[in-house]
């Protein structure tokens, strides 16, 4: 009964809310034992999978195991590599390498692989190791690794389903850990191809600016210059995806201080800051290139004086922010074009980032038309599991 329970369970579990579930329990109970069955085995592999989904080391597989062993009611289980066995949960771990042997067949194989009782066969008339089921799990279609549950009595074809079901189980957990680790890499290349975007023509004007103010006002050329270093090692700071919202508003303004130098009279800058945003974990670098994109492509074709206006406000759970431009403005249909082509590579880059991170609900929104400048707005949420700033 139980291992039928099991399979159903884990065909349901990545379909189903545990919070949901739980709801439910807290509410009336379980109108049957079979509802009981199914939450217990839903909320154990929920125990399960975080530390799955950190990928598979001997940690992960230490701290998965008893919750593993619990789905499948044995009195053991065990979980190895493809080059070592990494956990034995439960009684008889002196069977640990005869485990270790049977599972050369399924690595090689790919299919499971039933030790029966003569083949672990030991000196303890009280050890609860009869016999076992090792099966292996794959990850993009290559074997990772097996598992291998343990059983005081002959294994039985019950046995066998339940631990494939469970197998195919940690599989799925241990491909969404790579999925996590392939998005985590995408991010900080991404942030490489931004670092790289920032214009030689910004870094040539503001040297040039610069060395305009040696002679006439040593002391300004001095505070820019420092600007420009602090603009500069923030930019291509090594370490987190993360940074607050005051951090990256501190980069902006070193950078709008450069900017202003250049324009004069010519750019006006706007803040609108609520101060309980500023601790607010955002995406590095999500803010700094929209406020460049805003002068360069704004502001800088534009005669007379030109405004930037940078707002964040306090939405309940969550922070919105926006950075406008009163500059010349672009047909959304071009917009859209070059986005689509990776023309736009700044936009396209932050909105990728923020729907990779906060789901799609949270990419970026544009408001722009021939000659009434451009709007860019986002929304992030003040908590976010895995989101702290570096």
């Amino acid at each position: 009964m139980r291992t039928a329970w099991l399979v159903v369970a884990l065909l349901l579990v990545g379909g189903l809310s545990l919070g949901a579930v739980g709801r439910v329990r807290s509410r009336r109970g379980f109108a049957t034992s079979a509802e009981r069955v199914t939450f217990e085995t839903l909320h154990t592999a929920g125990l399960a999978a975080p530390p799955l989904r950190l990928g598979l080391t001997a940690t992960s597989a230490g701290k998965s195991a008893r919750h593993l062993r619990t789905l499948l009611g044995t009195p053991a289980v065990a979980l190895t590599d493809t080059e070592r066995p990494l956990v034995w949960e439960g009684p008889g771990d002196h069977h640990a390498d005869q485990l270790w042997q049977a599972a050369a067949r399924p690595l090689e194989s790919g299919r499971p692989v039933v030790v029966r009782p003569e083949e672990v066969l030991c000196g303890d008339p009280e050890c609860l190791v009869r016999g076992a089921v090792v099966v292996p799990f794959a990850v993009e279609s290559r074997v990772a690794g097996t598992l291998a549950a343990v059983t005081a009595t002959e294994p039985g074809p019950g046995l066998v389903q339940a631990a494939l079901e469970t197998a195919r189980w940690v599989s799925t957990q241990l491909e969404l850990a790579e999925l996590d680790q392939s998005r985590a890499r995408l991010v900080r290349a991404e942030v490489r191809a931004l670092r790289a975007q920032i214009s030689p023509h910004f870094v040539y004007n503001a040297l040039t600016t610069i060395a305009s103010f040696v002679r006439t006002d040593p002391e300004r050329a001095r505070e820019l210059l420092l600007e420009f270093a602090e603009f500069t090692r923030y930019s291509f700071r090594s370490h987190g995806d993360f940074t607050t919202l005051a951090e990256e508003l501190r980069s902006i303004d070193r950078y709008l201080t450069l900017e202003r130098a250049r324009f004069g009279d010519r750019l006006d800058v706007r803040l609108q800051i609520a101060p309980e945003v500023l601790p607010v974990a955002v995406p590095f670098l999500a803010l700094q290139p929209l406020v460049e994109n805003a002068v360069r492509h704004g502001l800088a074709a534009k005669t007379g004086t030109g405004t930037v206006s940078i707002v964040a406000e306090d939405a309940g759970t969550a922070c919105l922010i926006s950075v406008e431009d009163d500059g010349v403005g672009m047909d959304p249909g071009v917009l859209r074009q070059r986005a689509e082509s990776g023309e736009h590579v700044g936009l396209g880059n932050i909105d990728d980032r923020l729907r990779s991170v906060f789901g799609d609900e949270f990419g970026l929104v544009v408001e722009t038309a021939p000659g009434a400048g451009t709007k860019v707005s986002m929304r992030i949420p003040k908590f976010h599991a895995g989101v702290r700033a570096s």
